[in-house]
């Protein structure tokens, strides 16, 4: 008799103290990602481009918390959102992401993704949908439950294939051959119907889908756009009459190290304008660029409306940010492959029921940190291996304390290296031994290389002894010994 009545109450006790799935589940909120391609930090009419036109994340920006420095620590080659991704859906930094893409890509360590972005938060009861661009070597269904219309790293049309109207374009005084409006040229309109319409409509069926299922959704929405081919309707382009875009103050026609940072004639993304660079490309390359984010921007717009509508936006969070920056002729480059701002910075909003609105916090962070705070949001103990941090307590204005104290790092290939730290950058270029530093402070367009003055010795010492510590904790291979003798 005792020994059953013994049973009985720890039946009872463990019946009272245990997690049920269904109370926890009923209380997490809906995480909406919103991720966009090749975003460069500056291209939000709200945080201060008064040129561009994008009223519906002018909306997120009010409503929310911006992080005006975050970023992206870089690829492991010319196609740099593989590794931009491949760190967020793993939580893992630059050097074991790759090595976790390498294994799938090799189909091996399959049983990893169990710990990726979307079985985490499946684990916890989150119903999971993806839609839109991928680039990882692991088919997408092993990550999240609902999947569709994958696309690849780009549009794939006339690049590649003989046809090359698409590169070294435009020439002052010569009849373009590519026209971005036309819909016959395949690219974003390959199926019918522009690529971030579709993701916009997989976005409202999701949200409808989501009515009928029990538990918190999460979506992860991944614009191809601003991508090029930047194709965009007609009347998206006529907002931008190239006598309204202005030269950016750091372009210029050519970037002397080039060919020893990685980004030769050659590389795909440097191939889209001609040599040198000239003002007319330039900015007929900004008008096309800008016109495919207002685009992007309307349906952004229509995605938000429709959470509205559900009921379900006032206990969802929304983070919108880009996989990496891009140079549109900033430093005469115009892809994503350097250590400069205008390449590894995002813009990065998170809204939510308690995050302050209106709010801009300047501590530096990586755009793979979203990952680490949607865990935190849905209750998700991160596993070991997760190497990205929550800023969920900076985002409500919990503490004040940066993520990471001893410096952003960066890297590209074995061409370049970069760590952020106090106002300052330093920029590493292994093949021709060469050093930048920046005053970020007074000189935010990185236009004064003062590595050489004798003022700022210390600072070089200091901040290259702080890299190389860096490199260690990211399991950075890279022997820089011979570049500064310290």
């Amino acid at each position: 008799m005792i020994r059953l009545l013994v049973v009985l109450l720890s039946t009872l006790f463990i019946a009272c103290n245990s997690s049920s799935p269904k109370a926890p589940v009923d209380n997490l909120p809906n995480i909406l990602f919103l991720f966009a391609d090749d975003y460069i930090f500056d291209a939000i009419h709200a945080l201060g481009n008064d040129v561009i036109q994008t009223p519906n994340l002018d909306r997120l920006v009010r409503n929310g918390t911006h992080f005006s420095q975050a970023f992206n620590m870089g690829g492991w080659n010319g196609a740099v959102c593989v590794a931009s991704r491949a760190m967020i859906i793993s939580g893992q930094s630059i050097w074991n992401a790759k090595a976790i893409s390498d294994q799938w890509h090799n189909k091996k360590k399959i049983e990893a993704s169990q710990e990726s972005w979307g079985k985490l938060l499946e684990q916890k009861g989150y119903q999971t949908y993806m839609t839109g661009k991928w680039h990882l070597p692991i088919d997408p269904n092993k990550i999240f439950q609902t999947v569709r219309h994958i696309r690849p790293g780009m549009p794939g049309d006339f690049f590649g294939k003989g046809d090359e109207k698409g590169y070294h374009r435009p020439i002052e005084g010569e009849k373009d051959q590519w026209n971005p409006a036309d819909s016959l040229n395949g690219g974003f309109w390959q199926g019918g119907k522009h690529w971030s319409e579709v993701i916009k409509d997989d976005a409202l069926d999701f949200l409808n889908q989501s009515k009928e299922k029990k538990g918190p959704f999460f979506m992860y929405l991944a614009f191809n756009a601003p991508h090029d081919p930047r194709q965009s309707p007609q009347s998206f382009l006529d907002l931008y009459p190239l006598e309204k875009i202005s030269l950016p103050e750091n372009w210029l026609s050519k970037y002397p190290y080039k060919d020893a940072i990685g980004n030769p004639k050659t590389l795909r993304d440097e191939a889209l304008a001609p040599f040198p660079r000239t003002p007319f490309a330039i900015k007929t390359h900004i008008k096309e660029y800008y016109a495919i984010i207002s685009h992007l921007d309307e349906q952004i717009g229509k995605i938000l409306d429709s959470l509205e509508a559900s009921g379900k936006a006032n206990n969802t969070y929304i983070f919108f940010t880009g996989d990496h920056g891009l140079s549109l002729g900033k430093h005469g480059l115009l892809g994503k492959q350097s250590m400069f701002d205008h390449s590894v910075r995002v813009p990065l909003i998170m809204t939510g029921p308690d995050i302050p609105k209106s709010k801009s916090i300047n501590h530096e962070v990586y755009l793979q940190d979203i990952m680490a705070t949607s865990l935190e949001l849905g209750n998700v103990i991160p596993p070991q291996n997760i190497e990205f941090k929550s800023f969920l307590s900076l985002a409500k204005g919990e503490n004040d304390i940066t993520p990471y104290p001893n410096g952003i790092y960066g890297a590209y290939m074995d061409s370049q290296r970069m760590i952020r730290k106090d106002g300052f950058k330093l920029i590493v270029y292994p093949k021709i031994k060469k050093i930048l530093l920046f005053d970020l402070k007074n000189d935010p367009l990185e236009q004064h290389n003062i590595s050489g003055q004798n003022q700022y010795k210390g600072k070089v010492k200091n901040l290259f002894e702080n890299l190389l510590l860096l490199q260690r904790k990211y399991r950075d291979s890279l022997d820089l010994s011979d570049i500064l003798v310290l």
